[in-house]
């Protein structure tokens, strides 16, 4: 049973990690590459059909999209308590470096993980998280950046569409027709590469400072993120897929997307801390990824 797990987890961990590294070597020896093209294919066509596809996948009952929409902002909201509390320990800006703390990476590689441990449910409820948390870096992490509370990034977000379109279809329980679902499923699995891959290349160029500080943030989400995930799951009652699904996506370190707002609307030394735990919490996650993905596999069958 043992031998089990481990296989089943070098067959869940491998492939996320290899693709991230091969982007990561990409992107080294192609410092001048300019990946905005695949970011841009990834943003506006990938993800919206990866959202749609993976949350029409199995029929999604509307009431668990609600429950889980409710549950995630939960998970975001305890995040948020203990991210103020590291910074303010830190003497770091709470505002505009809190989004890295309070939103992992559940879509560049949770989503991947989710689905290799747990088949196509796994991925539908890692999907929901995505969606709450591509709604927020359009609002909140806008918001914590920039110091100022906009609708129009969000407006003008095309993934906003797709999970509008797929709530619909859950809610009416309409069913996908094939060739839409199937053109979907093609468009998505290349994504999942495209995307995994160009977490690698943006990893290639992000710099690391106050290493000690970073460090402890590091931890903090990826040590802090399960411990809340486990205390959410336990207090819900949640088991099996949906369980896993949650404490996975509560595990993963920060998103890169937080760096490319900061980088947008922050000062320099702001982004340039976020970056440092985006890159060191990504380093540090190839050692506890694969530990939450064995809890997960073991605990949550």
């Amino acid at each position: 049973m043992q031998i089990e797990i481990i296989i089943k987890l070098i067959e869940v961990v491998f492939p996320v990690f290899f693709i991230i590294g091969l982007g990561y070597f990409f992107g080294k020896k192609n410092p001048n590459f300019d990946s905005s093209t695949i970011t841009g294919f990834a943003g506006t066509i990938g993800v919206p059909c990866l959202l749609f596809y993976s949350l029409t996948l199995n029929h999604l009952d509307f009431d668990i999209f609600i429950k889980f929409s409710g549950i995630t902002l939960i998970c975001i909201g305890l995040f948020a308590i203990m991210g103020i509390f590291v910074l303010r320990l830190l003497n770091r800006n709470i505002f505009k470096e809190l989004p890295p703390i309070i939103l992992p990476n559940t879509g560049n590689m949770g989503f991947a993980f989710c689905l290799f441990a747990y088949g196509s449910k796994g991925f539908s409820i890692a999907s929901i998280m995505v969606a709450v948390n591509c709604i927020l870096h359009f609002t909140v992490n806008i918001f914590l950046a920039k110091g100022k509370f906009t609708f129009e990034p969000l407006l003008k977000s095309i993934p906003l569409y797709a999970i509008f379109i797929a709530a619909v279809f859950l809610y009416f329980n309409i069913p996908v027709p094939k060739f839409v679902s199937n053109t979907t499923m093609l468009i998505s699995y290349t994504a999942i590469v495209l995307i995994l891959s160009s977490l690698g290349i943006a990893l290639s160029t992000l710099k690391t400072v106050s290493i000690s500080k970073t460090l402890i943030i590091s931890f903090a989400r990826l040590l802090g993120g399960p411990a809340i995930g486990f205390a959410v799951i336990k207090f819900f009652g949640l088991t099996g897929y949906q369980a896993g699904a949650l404490f996975i996506q509560c595990s993963m370190p920060a998103a890169v997307l937080t760096y490319l707002l900061a980088k947008m609307y922050s000062s320099k030394e702001h982004a340039d801390n976020i970056a440092s735990v985006i890159a060191m919490s990504t380093v540090i996650s190839i050692v506890t990824v694969p530990i939450i993905i064995l809890i997960a596999l073991t605990y949550f069958e």
